[in-house]
């Protein structure tokens, strides 16, 4: 009798052995699970949704807790998504921020819950750069020269041109203005007769085009737009005033969406930098490389390319985006 009641304590001792180790053994699978939060800034144009998905569906397909907040175009809101993923405990949190400045408290905060922050898209001005792990996303600089240099040989360095800016204090808007600014300086009969913002939207790039058409009559022969949304809706406007975008009105544009290139390849646009927004491979590789301690360089840019009549055509069917 005393054997039989030794044998069931020890099968049972060994029962609730196995069934701790069983529990530890999904808690710490429970625990690989990867969380990033992601502070997107809205869902402005068809590049910025692009972008969103690009970085769900990459997230779903490596099996990561995406924590995802549409900021709605407002800096507040991210700096509160921010936040609320610091309360929650995300692994890494990654920020395409709307603006460049007033980052370093929430960034500072994230510090010292000694969480990483990978910025997307668009950087930001600060005077400590280790607020921040590093940044991936395109030259922007390197876009808007890109897209001088095109319109400088295309239209024998003459011009008068009006600019659609992107939401101002925004990295692409600004640096994206100055590159095409330093590089005009070249051609002294290429000038930026008006510039407004557009706020990167195609409602908002065509009303401010419709008002550029009546404030310099028969004057404008060239639009660079800041983004492809409001390119397209230049020419809507261009169109509804009796004009022929690509034509009588040169367009140069950045962020070759699908659309925009049909619309190079048809000479509706003359010419669009691409600007890639399928980010979610590489920022979750990063992701993966800073968990598991490794180095990454402080900036990553992807590699653009530009597309005009001689090759929009031919890329149309490869085109993710």
């Amino acid at each position: 009798m005393m054997k039989t009641s030794l044998t069931r304590k020890s099968f049972l001792a060994a029962g609730i052995a196995a069934l701790v180790a069983s529990g530890a053994s999904a808690l710490h699978a429970a625990a690989k699970t990867i969380k990033v939060g992601f502070a997107q800034t809205g869902a402005e144009s068809a590049w910025r949704t692009a972008n969103s998905e690009s970085m769900k569906s990459e997230a779903a397909k490596r099996g990561i807790d995406l924590k995802f907040s549409d900021a709605q175009g407002k800096q507040e809101n991210q700096i509160r998504a921010v936040r609320s993923f610091i309360t929650q405990g995300v692994d890494v949190i990654v920020i395409a921020p709307i603006v460049e400045t007033g980052w370093d408290p929430v960034l500072r905060e994230a510090k010292r819950a000694k969480i990483p922050v990978i910025l997307t898209d668009r950087t930001i001005q600060t005077a400590d750069e280790s607020l921040f792990t590093c940044f991936i996303g395109s030259d922007f600089y390197e876009e808007g020269r890109m897209a001088a240099d095109w319109l400088a040989k295309h239209a024998n360095g003459k011009g008068n041109i009006v600019e659609l800016q992107g939401t101002p204090g925004s990295a692409p808007a600004n640096e994206r203005r100055k590159a095409f600014g330093d590089a005009i300086k070249k051609y002294p009969g290429l000038k930026i007769i008006d510039s407004q913002s557009g706020n990167f939207e195609r409602s908002r790039g065509k009303e401010v085009m419709e008002a550029f058409l009546k404030k310099h009559p028969k004057t404008i022969n060239v639009v660079y737009a800041h983004n492809d949304d409001m390119a397209l809706g230049a020419a809507q406007a261009i169109e509804e005033a009796g004009l022929k975008p690509g034509k009588d009105i040169t367009i140069v544009s950045i962020d070759a969406i699908g659309e925009a290139i049909k619309a190079v390849a048809a000479g509706r646009i003359n010419c669009t930098v691409e600007c890639s927004p399928l980010f979610g491979p590489k920022v979750y590789d990063t992701v993966a490389r800073i968990l598991a301690g490794q180095k990454v360089e402080k900036k990553m840019f992807n590699k653009d390319e530009l597309f005009d009549i001689t090759n929009a055509a031919k890329a149309l069917p490869t085109r993710k985006y």
